[in-house]
């Protein structure tokens, strides 16, 4: 058996190669560092479309590390988005906490209802596009 080196690096392609006690040479690979985080109901809804409407878009993603980031981005951009159209909303028809505090289940209904509008617009603008 030959004196092999325990560190190779094939200067063609560049990476490097560690030799295992069996004797091959095997690639120092690492994938890049990604950002922390869980992801939420918009994060998990993003991830579900990917897989099962761009199955294509979703495995280029997930080989080029970024597919985390774009889910962490689109998670954090719908709570913004949310943030913003509801209180926007309600501003804009008159749903305060006077009206809380007049008739309650009035401001329920009319909470809701603007919470369902805000969450189709996130799906259509951010979750299905």
């Amino acid at each position: 058996m030959t004196n092999l080196a325990p560190h190779y690096t094939n200067e063609e392609t560049g990476i490097s190669y560690t030799l295992s006690p069996e004797g091959y040479y095997i690639p120092d690979l690492a994938l890049p560092p990604q950002p922390e985080g869980n992801l939420n109901r918009w994060g998990r809804a993003r991830l579900s479309y990917l897989r099962e409407h761009k199955p294509l878009l979703h495995t280029h993603m997930l080989t080029q590390c970024t597919l985390w980031p774009h889910l962490l981005e689109i998670q954090e951009t719908a709570a913004k988005r949310m943030e913003l159209l509801t209180t926007q909303m309600a501003a804009a028809e008159g749903v305060t906490e006077d009206l809380k505090s007049h008739d309650q289940m009035l401001w329920i209904g009319r909470t809701n209802n603007i919470r369902a509008r805000t969450e189709e617009v996130i799906r259509e603008e951010l979750i299905y596009s």
